[in-house]
């Protein structure tokens, strides 16, 4: 089996005749663009509407082919200097459409007979979430120069103060064991099998923050308050409405999966204390051990034995997803091993040119490697059931974004549990999922209201860096409760999570993803068969829905508490699994 990925398909290289043509192809296709947008003013609404969207799919179609096949060059070499500058080039070139893009937009938001058009018309039919939403924006754009004047002040503004961040956090000097190191290195040691490597790490990393805090701290002051005061500005009522918005989610949705979440705290407060027990702690879990493995996995996968596995697996579920799995394997879609100069983690790329995906992984031959190609395979079957959609709608909201990777997760995850080879292999892939499941619920949820506390009061003071820090250990106090030990907890979490400096509340949605999965995974166990069309329509709907129309494909009402408990029932019952593993 291949162990890399075959992008010839998409171009053989950078000197293939047919990446230069279609590279003045987008530069043609821009300057079209432009033109068109120049003659806007005296252009007839029905056929500047067609012509509009017809002139940005062309646009889209060649910035996906070229940027995405530079994209896993890099990726798949990040010191492919060629790559890097083509990369360059092509998002240099496409930048130049913001503008005509956003002369296009403000122009089709205010036709007056809007809806009318798209009710007579298939080919603006398909473009109707699309359209409804630009008409919906356009009441928060900024007059005249508003718009051009806020992207430059961004660049000085909370662009830069955002940079600031990412270059202090990887700069800061770092030392373990007399060793001269990197935070991120130092981060990484939380998951070391060695208690006193985990406790000095954290110990370590705590004092890295504490040379930088004061400079962070300024950052984060004014990130806020710029948003603040746009929010104002663009005329929505808070923040977290233009981030709602943004999701095209309802605050009845938020605020149904938030309930849920805090009857359920108590039973992740018991795992939390269940682990900290085992490993010896009786004040609930010390910081340091949150990421402490427990018990032993021992299967082992070739990746010929991951394909087989998979393809079985989900052969139960739907056909479709199984014979895709097949062929990424077999048409050598997926990047497998590590090796120097490769990305690190694991990603999928949609190539729309082809109507396939490209997989990058880090494979290791252990079950986690399993489930995590499981998961990045959800993803590709995402943009396959998605892909008859025109090319415009092949997008979806960050809260909808891990419904197939993580259903996928669930799939095979129940399955290695209930075929464990023994107890200590069960309780490895227990922790690990429990691991996960508490960073995106009990976490999430203190980033969510730590944020809502700084917006609250940023208006009205400066928060230094000491209070940001009080103010995240009072966040983790209302979040992880007696689950943590309160002697031991991270007060800095606030300065080495670069969500807080890019956008507002990039937090909440992962709840939402994974509970949404989980929630229909649960009516999977419910209804069986029957269920698999209403996923794959499910999946189909995303781009071109609100998350609460998508949830109504499948029948379920995302306001109601009840959905959320049942993803948080699948849970608990890991939990209590958990509980009779442990000592």
């Amino acid at each position: 089996m291949n162990e890399v990925w075959n992008l010839d398909p998409i171009y053989k290289g950078f000197d293939d005749p047919s990446f230069a043509r279609d590279l003045a192809r987008l530069e043609e296709a821009l300057g079209e663009l432009k033109t068109f947008a120049d003659g806007l003013d005296t252009a007839d609404p029905a056929q500047g509407l067609h012509r509009g969207l017809a002139l940005q799919e062309t646009l889209c179609e060649y910035v996906m082919k070229l940027a995405g096949f530079a994209e896993l060059k890099q990726a798949a070499n990040t010191l492919d200097a060629q790559a890097g500058s083509q990369l360059g080039k092509i998002l240099g070139l496409y930048s130049e459409s913001a503008a005509p893009i956003a002369a296009f937009e403000s122009w089709a938001a205010a036709i007056p007979n809007l809806a009318a058009l798209i009710d007579g018309d298939d080919f603006l039919g398909e473009y109707r979430f699309l359209l409804e939403n630009l008409k919906d924006s356009s009441r928060h754009l900024l007059p005249g120069v508003g718009e051009r004047v806020m992207a430059k002040l961004k660049l000085s503004g909370s662009s830069a103060w955002s940079e600031l961040q990412q270059y202090l956090t990887s700069t800061v000097p770092a030392v373990f064991r007399g060793e001269k190191t990197n935070l991120s290195a130092l981060r990484n040691l939380a998951y070391s099998g060695d208690a006193q490597v985990r406790r000095e790490a954290y110990e370590a990393e705590l004092q890295c923050y504490d040379a930088i805090k004061a400079p962070v701290a300024y950052a984060l002051n004014s990130i806020k308050l710029e948003t603040i005061n746009e929010c104002r500005l663009r005329g929505y009522g808070s923040p977290l409405e233009r981030t709602l918005k943004q999701s095209h989610m309802q605050q009845a949705t938020l605020d149904a999966m938030f309930a849920a979440i805090q009857e359920y705290l108590p039973q992740f407060r018991r795992y939390l204390k269940a682990k900290a027990k085992a490993l010896g702690h009786e004040q609930g879990l010390p910081w340091y051990d949150l990421f402490a493995p427990m018990g032993r996995a021992s299967s082992q996968f070739t990746t010929e034995q991951a394909r087989d596995y998979l393809v079985e697996l989900f052969s139960h579920f739907d056909t479709e997803l199984s014979q895709m799995v097949q062929t990424a394997f077999d048409d050598a879609w997926i990047d497998f091993y590590p090796r120097s100069g490769k990305a690190g983690g694991a990603f999928c790329a949609g190539v729309d040119c082809l109507g396939q995906s490209r997989i990058l992984t880090n494979f290791d031959g252990q079950l986690t490697d399993v489930v995590t190609l499981a998961h990045e395979l959800g993803h590709a079957f995402h943009n396959q059931c998605i892909r008859s959609h025109r090319i415009l709608n092949h997008d979806y909201s960050m809260p909808l974004a891990e419904t197939a990777s993580t259903f996928n997760e669930c799939v095979v995850m129940n399955h290695a549990i209930a075929h464990a080879a023994d107890d200590q292999e069960r309780l490895a892939l227990i922790e690990s999922q429990l691991q996960d499941v508490t960073q995106i619920i009990v976490d999430i949820t203190s980033r969510y209201l730590f944020e809502t506390a700084v917006l609250d009061r940023r208006e009205q003071e400066f928060l230094d860096a000491d209070s940001l820090c009080g103010m995240m250990l009072e966040a983790q106090r209302q979040s992880y409760g007696d689950g943590l030990d309160q002697a031991c907890m991270h007060p800095y979490m606030w300065l080495c999570k670069s969500h807080y400096y890019g956008s507002t509340f990039y937090n909440f949605p992962y709840a939402f993803g994974g509970l949404f999965a989980r929630g229909l995974y649960a009516r999977y166990e419910q209804e069986g068969a029957d269920f698999v069309p209403k996923y794959k329509k499910l999946l189909f709907t995303t781009p071109i829905a609100t998350a609460e129309e998508v949830a109504k494909v499948a029948d379920i009402d995302l306001t109601d508490v009840d959905f959320w408990r049942s993803a948080l029932k699948t849970v608990a019952e890991k939990i209590d699994l958990f509980c009779n593993l442990v000592p």
